[in-house]
């Protein structure tokens, strides 16, 4: 179908005739009555019927009318999604993230960008170190927030936003709490942690292997964080962590700090993305802001 033409009838129904409709296009009236003709030859449909020197629909016309209608209205709403779109005020961010800054850093962030940016849609994902950058290579997320080591990956630029400390943690009546210890003591503790591929754990066990030490002993696994915490919390075991986590716990006396001995640890907070690739316009509002409020935690 010719949409030109089919834009110049809906023009002349809607502003009354052929005049009109010159008028608005800013074009001559006899070439609008040229290409409405040319277009009703072309459909072989009468559109439009003489009563006098007044033009009037045919009820195909009348039909025909609607249709156009519908198409431009929805030509308007994609007009108007591009350049929502391009505004970054409209879109959808996939977002995958470890569990430390899922559960302890993205609910506040992305409440405040929801509160900016209330027509894009967050789709957020929680899983191991490993699976976040799959998912990010694999283009199931446009966005990783990862907390762990400062690892590489490739194919993957980092943002390094800030660190935190690794703390050793266990139940207030241990007999390490608040105690300074050799981390061969320390690993001989039985340990509660999280799934294989959590960059913690894995940087547990480099720990012992730098320091040739046995790997410790995981006494209980879990999928998640918290569940790790209520463990220790409940008396048995330890962890090792991040301060972000468990540092309130520690002052409300709910947790103690075990101080090992030449362990100093840092955990990197970083926003990934696929390295060489920009990004859309409402995820670079959302990594903006994680920058923002990443730099207050310093």
């Amino acid at each position: 179908m010719n949409l030109h033409g089919l834009r110049l009838f809906h023009a002349v129904v809607r502003y009354g005739g052929v005049t009109r409709a010159a008028e608005e296009l800013n074009i001559s009236q006899p070439a609008v009555s040229s290409q409405v003709k040319k277009f009703e030859r072309e459909l072989g449909i009468p559109l439009f019927a003489s009563e006098g020197r007044r033009l009037v629909l045919t009820d195909a016309g009348m039909q025909l009318t609607g249709y156009a209608e519908r198409l431009f209205m929805l030509e308007q709403d994609v007009e108007n999604f591009v350049q929502d779109f391009r505004a970054g005020k409209k879109g959808l961010i996939r977002l995958t993230a470890t569990y430390l800054p899922s559960n302890f850093l993205l609910p506040g962030w992305i409440a405040r960008f929801k509160q900016m940016h209330e027509d894009v849609e967050l789709v957020v994902s929680t899983t191991n170190t490993r699976m976040a950058f799959d998912q990010l290579l694999r283009y199931e997320a446009e966005i990783a927030v990862y907390g762990g080591s400062g690892i590489t990956h490739s194919g993957v630029h980092w943002d390094e936003l800030f660190e935190d400390e690794m703390w050793f943690v266990v139940h207030p009546d241990h007999p390490y709490a608040g105690k300074e210890i050799e981390l061969r003591e320390m690993v001989a503790e039985p340990f509660i942690m999280r799934e294989e591929g959590s960059a913690t754990r894995e940087r547990l066990v480099s720990l012992c292997t730098t320091n040739n030490l046995a790997a410790p002993r995981i006494a209980l696994q879990f999928n998640g964080l918290n569940e790790t915490i209520s463990a220790v919390k409940a008396g048995y075991g330890a962890n090792f962590i991040s301060s972000l986590v468990v540092k309130e716990d520690v002052q409300q006396g709910k947790l103690a700090r075990v101080f090992v001995r030449d362990v100093q640890l840092k955990n990197t907070i970083a926003v990934c993305t696929r390295a060489g690739e920009v990004l859309s316009p409402a995820a670079q509002h959302l990594v903006e802001l994680i920058r923002q409020e990443a730099s207050l935690m310093k």
